[in-house]
């Protein structure tokens, strides 16, 4: 009775149960792409076939938009009953892996889904997890980098249609320690990235990008809500000016969140990466690093905190080259070699031509 009153909450209204046929041919598929995809995590791919295909699935009337749904309670699946055949496999990925990551207690209670600590009533990395575990199916299923816009916001996305801002996020945190970390911690629910993503910035840190992404994704569903009771009510225009007024509010929010969760990322750990650039490599490792930072950037027009951190940095570390080089003849040689280099970089990053005599008396 539990289950049938938590499954209409969930707004789900089971149609019919999938084939054991059908189920089998899913779960071989799954298990193959993963272990394909992720041959770092070493992944039984017997075992993984063995596990999904005795979960339960069926077909079930979903809430508007929701393809597919993991339940955790009864370890099922509900498909969409909407759902084309050929999308089955990709949408199933996904939830697949959140049965995947689960950690229970022996009473069959989970207390983690992946990055989501479930031990807290608040649901810690909720939005962290979702988008980690969005961007392993988005790789399994080979989804291209398309350049896609979202409040004002332009990215690079290859998840377009689920929580696209939440995953460009996630992604800038694991390019700066691998997202070998993130997936290894994504599927099998520890805390190695976090703990690394902590050792490269603080803990602090890491705390206000999960709940910021938390955040983002409530925000975004608030704005859903908006839209559902405009669409009810949109005859009344008291109320449509309202809820457009409420709309823009609303949009702004989530602007200024990404751009701000986004900023804390870039500097929080550059900043203390720059203490680490000993040698002339170290230094070249660091610029590069930090030039290809851009392509996972989300841009709005006019920000342009990016290519101002970028020039300062560059300039931090041009001092540190003065305070490294003891030797005159191996200090001339660098500092033709970095300048030159700088100048082609910002002729490349910021589209203009900047003066040689000028960018080389900001560095001195």
């Amino acid at each position: 009775m539990g289950i049938k009153r938590d499954l209409k909450r969930e707004g789900i209204e089971i149609i019919t149960s999938m084939d054991t046929l059908t189920i089998n041919n899913l779960a071989k598929n799954i298990a193959d792409t993963l272990s394909k995809n992720f041959p770092e995590l070493n992944l039984d791919t017997k075992s993984l076939f063995m596990r999904i295909s005795r979960l339960n699935m069926y077909f079930a009337k979903l809430p508007q938009g929701v393809s597919a749904k993991y339940f955790y309670k009864n370890k099922t699946i509900y498909f969409s009953c909407n759902i084309e055949q050929k999308d089955l496999a990709n949408v199933a990925i996904h939830e697949c892996i959140h049965y995947l990551q689960e950690k229970t207690e022996k009473n069959g209670e989970i207390i983690r889904l992946g990055l989501c600590d479930y031990t807290d009533g608040n649901l810690p990395g909720t939005g962290l997890n979702e988008a980690a575990v969005q961007l392993m199916a988005a790789k399994c299923a080979g989804n291209k980098y398309e350049n896609e816009k979202y409040f004002d916001i332009e990215i690079s996305t290859n998840t377009p249609t689920y929580y696209p801002l939440e995953c460009a996020l996630v992604k800038q945190m694991a390019y700066v320690i691998g997202e070998n970390v993130l997936f290894d911690s994504t599927l099998n629910a520890n805390n190695n990235f976090k703990d690394q993503y902590i050792s490269l910035t603080s803990e602090r840190t890491f705390y206000i990008i999960q709940k910021n992404i938390d955040l983002l994704v409530e925000n975004q569903e608030k704005l859903e809500m908006i839209y559902s009771d405009l669409q009810e009510f949109d005859t009344d225009e008291y109320f449509a000016k309202k809820c457009i007024k409420e709309i823009e509010k609303q949009k702004q929010k989530i602007r200024e969140l990404f751009l701000g969760t986004q900023r804390l990322i870039l500097t929080s750990y550059f900043d203390n990466a720059i203490n680490l650039t000993y040698t002339p490599k170290l230094i070249e490792n660091y610029r590069n690093k930090l030039y290809s930072f851009k392509n996972l950037l989300g841009n709005v027009e006019g920000d342009s905190f990016y290519n101002d951190y970028y020039i300062d940095k560059m300039m931090q570390l041009e001092k540190r080259y003065d305070i490294k080089n003891t030797e005159i003849t191996d200090l001339v040689v660098v500092k033709h070699t970095f300048i030159s280099t700088l100048i082609r970089k910002l002729k490349t990053l910021f589209g203009f031509n900047p003066d040689y005599a000028e960018i080389k008396d900001r560095i001195k």
